[in-house]
Parts: structure tokens; C-alpha cells; sequence
């Protein structure tokens, strides 16, 4: 028998936001695997780290921060295989991830890699999105109204096409496409409806319209355009 790997939803960053099922498989892990970007701290580890065993061996995928995709695709290649080499042993696999694993999740990557090949369960965790919304108090989408998620790296032009034909919008990724992204904004006159939030649930998260923003912003940074409506009611 193989074991099983769990793809685990950490949340945002505060570690309340985990889930009872998350708490629970991440306490009794013997093996744990993570992602790093070049050699810094695993902000997913960091989620979870009251909880995880002092036993418990860590797989650590060091992913390159570089414009080629190539050496993110070696690390995840060399990380799939060394959770392979455990699995095939029947052993389980507890890969952390924060947000949710399958909204623009590291452990998709994972996934791809493994999931023809052996048992696979994904637990969802509390998405930025709707962590940033709880945070600024602003309902993103009601009974017919559609939602429209956006990449900051888009392309400015498609950027534009995208929020005009939006109703609701939550922009993620902003990090250093923030002025931009703020000039096209403004540029299409909803500046008054726009929320920018940055570290949502963290001690040191920022909420404020977006004319009030900072300069620059981190990569774990949202904005939030609902259009027409007062986002401070």
C-alpha cells in the first residue's frame, strides 16, 4: 500500500483561519513538505508552525524567484519525486499551501506531478479573496452579480478590457505592478471604488481606499473594485 498525500489550504497567514481538518492532519504529520522562494522562509510553515511535530521530517521545495519558468519546474520536479520516494515507502505526505491549493495554489504543481500516481486528498482553505473582502467589509458579489479575479501581471491593455466588462473585481498579485494597475483605474474613473489591502489577517496587514495606498506594495497585496458601491458601508 502507498501512502497518502494531503494538499493542505493553510489560509491567508493568521493561523485561526486554519480549518479543524487542516489543524488536525497537520498535528499528527510524520512527513511535511513545503515551498520556499530562493531560499527564504517558508511563509506556509510559518502558518503552521505551532502545530507541526518536532518529529516530523520537512521536504522543502526551494523555488527560484526568475521570470523562466524553467527552474520553478525543476524545483517542483525534484520536490514531487523525493514525496514519491515516501509515498511508494506507505507513508503519508502532509504538502502545505497557503490560501487554497487549487486558487493559484503551490501545490497544484504538486498535484500534476503525483496525482496519476497515487491517492491524493485537497483540503481548501479560506482564499485571500475572501479574506481581503472580510477585511475591508465589503460584500464582493450578490444573487446574479458576477465576481471577475485578476492577475496583476496582465498586460495593462487587457487589464483595462477586463475591469470594464466587470462588474465586481478582485485584482491579486499586485506586488509591483501597483502603479499600473492604479493608473488604469484611475484612468477608467473608479478610483472611488477601489479598496487596497495588503497582508490580510496578519499584525501588520493595511486596509484603505486606494488612493490612500502606499507607493509600493508587497506581493501579498489585493485590490478590490466593486463598482458603484460605497465600499465603507
Amino acid at each position: 500500500m502507498t501512502g497518502r498525500l494531503y494538499g493542505i489550504g493553510l489560509g491567508p497567514g493568521d493561523p485561526d483561519l486554519m480549518t479543524l481538518k487542516a489543524h488536525r492532519l497537520i498535528s499528527q504529520a510524520t512527513v511535511i513538505a513545503y515551498p520556499t522562494l530562493a531560499g527564504a522562509d517558508s511563509f506556509a510553515r510559518s502558518i503552521a508552525a505551532s502545530i507541526i511535530p518536532a518529529t516530523a521530517r520537512e521536504i522543502i521545495m526551494d523555488v527560484p524567484m526568475t521570470v523562466d519558468r524553467a527552474p520553478a519546474q525543476a524545483a517542483y520536479d525534484t520536490g514531487a519525486a523525493e514525496i514519491a520516494e515516501v509515498l511508494d515507502a506507505g507513508e503519508d505526505v502532509i504538502c502545505l499551501c497557503e490560501g487554497d491549493p487549487f486558487f493559484y495554489g503551490s501545490f497544484m504543481y504538486v498535484f500534476a506531478r503525483l496525482s496519476d500516481r497515487f491517492e491524493v486528498e485537497v483540503v481548501p482553505g479560506v482564499t485571500s479573496v475572501t479574506a481581503c473582502a472580510a477585511k475591508a467589509g465589503l460584500p464582493l458579489a450578490a444573487r446574479n452579480e458576477r465576481l471577475t479575479v485578476l492577475p496583476g501581471p496582465l498586460p495593462e491593455d487587457e487589464l483595462r478590457m477586463r475591469i470594464e466588462g466587470a462588474e465586481s473585481v478582485a485584482i491579486m498579485k499586485v506586488g509591483r505592478h501597483l502603479s499600473k494597475i492604479r493608473a488604469v483605474i484611475d484612468d477608467l474613473g473608479y478610483s472611488d471604488d477601489a479598496v487596497y489591502v495588503e497582508r490580510a489577517s496578519l499584525p501588520d496587514e493595511v486596509v484603505c481606499p486606494l488612493s490612500d495606498a502606499p507607493e509600493k506594495a508587497p506581493y501579498f497585496s489585493m485590490i478590490l473594485l466593486t463598482k458603484g458601491a460605497d465600499p465603507w458601508l
